[in-house]
């Protein structure tokens, strides 16, 4: 097994820091690319108190301030912390950076706050990139691509040189070797969309050996083939299932238990006596697939 979830850098130019989502370990991933010097930061974390602990660890590892900072998406886990980073990279201006289908949610979150229940603020002055775009890291290029599905404004980020593609939430959440969740829980999903991303990341593979998952960490090796494979598979079969269990009693406590017995039995994240957080995400999920038609 290859899964690198430890804090520091995994490979010539890439740093993995555990965000803590919720301060929860293990379930939100910000990733920090650096090459001489220039350093860029994947998303940040939820609530934004914990971007403290960010900025701390950063400076452990030497590698603040940061010169920009990269939104996968624009959904309020990976976004919440961005102002309070600014903050905190005072001494730095920081560049943010995001589709350009993410500018207006970003500007405008009412309705991202209203279906989550949170309160993200609006943020503003963001470069907007698309796919094709060059970010260029003080010599090492990066490459944007759309990966849409879970949302229309999600990218992914190709690091040719080191062999890894970031891709935010695009493709799967596989939080360790025994929990993953599938991710049609947005009321952005769309089901075709999100298979021609699984195509597209397939017609990289040549390119590859690793992926960097926002939720949670590298898979590389024969681990990373292991989520090319059955990545299309798992999505299919937790959506029917999903929509089986529905069907049969519309319980979210009646989901939540079937999902934790059929698919991730031996989880450390979500355990039988911890199904809080499980319960959250099938919340979000079953509103997916209503919002989607599936239900």
């Amino acid at each position: 097994m290859v899964f690198i979830y430890s804090e520091g850098k995994f490979n010539d130019n890439s740093y993995l820091i555990d965000g803590q989502l919720f301060g929860m370990k293990g379930n939100l991933t910000i990733y920090i690319i650096e090459n001489n010097g220039i350093r860029m930061m994947i998303d940040t974390t939820s609530p934004a108190i914990m971007v403290r602990r960010i900025v701390a660890k950063l400076k452990e590892l030497g590698i603040f301030p940061i010169h920009k900072l990269l939104l996968s998406h624009c959904h309020w886990d990976h976004i919440e912390g961005v102002e309070k980073f600014k903050k905190l990279n005072k001494e730095t201006k920081v560049e943010v950076l995001a589709s350009e289908r993410a500018i207006d949610n970003l500007e405008n979150p009412q309705k991202m706050n209203q279906e989550y229940e949170v309160n993200i603020k609006s943020i503003e002055n963001v470069t907007p990139i698309k796919e094709g775009d060059i970010i260029d890291i003080n010599g090492l290029e990066l490459e944007i691509f759309n990966f849409f599905g879970h949302s229309q404004d999600c990218i992914a980020i190709l690091d040719k040189k080191n062999k890894n593609i970031f891709s935010g939430d695009a493709i799967i959440n596989r939080y360790d070797p025994e929990t993953f969740i599938p991710v049609f829980l947005s009321h952005e999903f769309n089901e075709f969309k999100l298979y021609k991303t699984f195509e597209k990341l397939r017609k990289m593979k040549d390119e590859l050996n690793s992926i960097s998952l926002a939720h949670f960490g590298v898979w590389k090796g024969e681990d990373f083939d292991k989520i090319l494979n059955e990545m299309e598979v798992l999505h299919n079969k937790t959506k029917n299932s999903l929509i089986q269990w529905y069907k049969e009693n519309p319980s979210i406590d009646y989901i939540t238990s079937n999902y934790h017995e059929n698919y991730i039995p031996h989880s450390t994240i979500f355990t039988k006596e911890n199904l809080f957080g499980l319960r959250l995400t099938m919340e979000w999920l079953v509103e997916g697939l209503k919002i989607s038609g599936f239900l």
